[in-house]
């Protein structure tokens, strides 16, 4: 079974930027979708971004012009670029894979932005 590892969260002040990577622990089918999802304290987990392998991308207006979507298929890992965090933006973010209709995910990342 396909193993997701987030990393890259942590403590950061507003107006800030993290990078996420989410490395798969093995190759990933090239028919994959692969993406962000994040769940503040509280509330329920909600969709970020997310990005097939052939390119597309797809981003929550929550995310459009702060979040950045990438894909590195050689690699089998995902990146989300945060910049000019918010203290909203404190949450648990999940990597997400679906791969012929089945889902997967990592065990999430805390990113926690100070005001």
């Amino acid at each position: 079974q396909v193993q997701l590892v987030e990393s890259g969260g942590g403590l950061v002040q507003a107006g800030g930027s993290l990078r996420l990577p989410c490395a798969a622990s093995e190759r990933i089918s090239i028919i994959s979708e692969m993406g962000w999802y994040r769940q503040p304290p509280g509330k329920q987990r909600q969709f970020l971004a997310s990005m097939s392998s052939s390119g597309t991308t797809n981003d929550a207006d929550s995310a459009k012009g702060r979040f950045t979507i990438s894909r590195d298929n050689a690699e089998n890992t995902v990146y989300l670029q945060m910049n000019s965090l918010k203290p909203e933006d404190t949450a648990v973010y999940y990597c997400n894979l679906k791969v012929l209709g089945v889902n997967f995910w990592g065990q999430g990342t805390q990113v926690t932005v100070s005001s």
